[in-house]
């Protein structure tokens, strides 16, 4: 090898991850992977070659996460972040107290991340932010995303009141007096969090450069925006992405799901293909488009195929589905004839129907395009449409942190499903087994952007012991249904190819082998031989053979 094709890192002594059985040593040339090997690459090094002793831990392909919202994540992180606070009330009022106190020229109070099991009754009140802020609005955003939790303040600014009508896919949430609690259900957030102030350009390029180094620090090296679009009083990280990629600060390889708006029609595709058309800038590419077929389960708007159990809430016996599902239908088919990707988001097992029938009509349609359809979540699914996935090429995205019996799950969720839909509670274990592909992610903020977590919960069906919101009796020991665990390694690969592949990039990222971008992670501890997955944090995560998180 000439002194100018000597590798510019070469490691050793580590347990590779790749198709070499035994593989130690991994020399990286150019930004690509050089060599994978069995023995000692060191010979290969040169003056300049930084030579790493992995010292027996493993090394991986970098981490793609399907399904993240990095801008919310980072605007959490930027903000009144509740997200990593043990679940107690007096947490919540200590920390919103000294932010307010800390920034008394806000005009309005916001922030993300509150559990609803923090309260009793499984929901927060306005009284509790009014004795805190009783003349400053303030609004947060619950951790899923699903909720928003305002003042009398806001409420007042928002033209809310006891008499109010529910919004179109939202619910105004009350009391048994019927009095407005505070808490507004899915599109109800928009009517406050419409009135928070403009965010200006500088803050959006700062959350995604914030979100953008905590997901390299997991590990992360790539990902899929799952709202590339104005939601939840943020606006379209679109250009600020473009802008980031420009300047070279985008230092992940990023695709946009471009975000559908239910309340349109047919009429919004002309913009999107034109934000498609623009948006290839380095490594960004808006080539996805999200929709979002319903909401969750734990506040009742996930469709469901039969009346949810035990005390729903008003008027949402069976959830609700945001699109007409023959709408839905011709939306896929006109989405796949101008090859997009679709990014469906269904909880419900009603939901997961509607999008696989509206995928199969689009299908037969337009056979042949390699688009790679996506149904993200995948809270329950009919028995009957898990093999529709293999069926029809569709990817299952699911979010494996999930799959656990912390408090949220057991005090709120299964009681709502009952125990005839309990065993078909994220069906990891189903799916794999009636070859369903598999891409894994995070959702973050709802829940942490840790792969390593995800992959302990999807092997062991427990909450990562790490993980403080892991709370509850038998969130440790008790599987949530264990029958659908998936092996560590499947996890792995979900994590890793199997997200790759979601986005078009399995010839270049995803696997450690010859050719393939050195887009690398370096654990500190060996995983693939016993230790516990969710104990290890990486130590160094490259793109491109460049270092984009090396720990102090």
């Amino acid at each position: 090898m000439t002194r100018n094709t000597e590798p510019e890192i070469v490691i050793v002594n580590a347990e590779v991850s790749s198709a070499v059985p035994g593989a130690t040593s991994v020399a990286v040339t150019g930004g690509r992977v050089h060599a994978v090997d069995r023995e000692s690459l060191d010979g290969l090094a040169g003056p300049r070659t930084e030579v790493i002793d992995a010292r027996g831990a493993t090394l991986l392909p970098g981490f793609t996460d399907a399904h993240v919202h990095p801008l919310a994540a980072g605007v959490q992180i930027l903000t009144c972040d509740l997200s990593g606070l043990p679940h107690s009330p007096d947490r919540y009022r200590d920390a919103i107290c000294s932010y307010a106190a800390e920034h008394p020229d806000l005009g309005w109070i916001s922030g993300n991340g509150w559990y609803g099991d923090t309260f009793p009754g499984g929901l927060p009140h306005r009284d509790f932010l009014d004795e805190i802020l009783p003349d400053r609005p303030a609004v947060f955003v619950s951790h899923d995303a699903h909720g928003v939790w305002a003042n009398s303040r806001a409420l007042a600014l928002a033209g809310i009141d006891d008499a109010t009508p529910d919004p179109h896919n939202g619910r105004i949430d009350r009391d048994h007096d019927g009095r407005a609690t505070g808490i507004l259900v899915e599109r109800a957030g928009d009517l406050v969090t419409s009135l928070l102030p403009p965010v200006t350009d500088e803050f959006v390029e700062s959350a995604l450069l914030a979100a953008q180094a905590h997901l390299h620090s997991m590990g992360i090296t790539g990902w899929q925006d799952a709202c590339v679009g104005s939601l939840w009083g943020l606006p379209d990280p679109l250009q600020a992405y473009q802008k980031l990629a420009e300047e070279g600060r985008l230092t992940a390889r990023v695709i946009g799901a471009l975000w559908w708006s239910a309340e349109k029609g047919l009429e919004q595709i002309p913009s999107l293909v034109e934000k498609r058309s623009v948006s290839a800038v380095g490594r960004f590419r808006a080539t996805s488009v999200k929709i979002m077929q319903d909401g969750v389960c734990e506040n009742c708007t996930g469709a469901m195929l039969k009346p949810y159990a035990g005390n729903f809430h008003r008027g949402a016996v069976c959830g609700l589905s945001f699109i007409d599902p023959e709408q839905l239908q011709l939306i896929c088919q006109e989405l796949d004839r101008r090859r997009f990707q679709i990014h469906l988001h269904a909880v419900g097992d009603r939901a997961v129907r509607e999008c696989l029938d509206a995928l199969e009509a689009a299908s037969k349609v337009h056979s042949g395009h390699d688009n790679r359809h996506q149904i993200a979540h995948l809270d329950v699914v009919s028995p009957d449409d898990v093999p529709r996935f293999a069926e029809l090429g569709v990817i299952a995205n699911i979010q494996a942190l999930w799959a656990r019996r912390d408090s949220e799950i057991v005090e709120r969720k299964l009681p709502l499903l009952g125990p005839e839909r309990e065993p078909h509670h994220f069906p990891f274990g189903d799916l794999h087994r009636k070859g369903a592909r598999l891409a894994m992610g995070s959702d973050w903020p709802v829940t942490d952007p840790n792969p390593l977590w995800a992959i302990y919960t999807a092997a062991n069906r427990l909450g990562p012991p790490e993980d403080p919101h892991a709370t509850g009796a038998e969130a440790l020991t008790v599987p949530l249904e264990e029958t659908q665990a998936i092996d560590q390694r499947v996890a792995l690969e979900a994590y890793t190819a199997g997200s790759a592949y979601a986005n078009h990039a399995e010839s270049e990222i995803g696997r450690i082998a010859p050719g393939m971008f050195a887009d690398l992670v370096l654990l500190d501890r060996p995983i693939l031989s016993g230790e516990r997955v969710s104990a290890a944090r990486p130590l160094l995560t490259l793109v491109e053979g460049q270092a984009v998180y090396r720990e102090a």
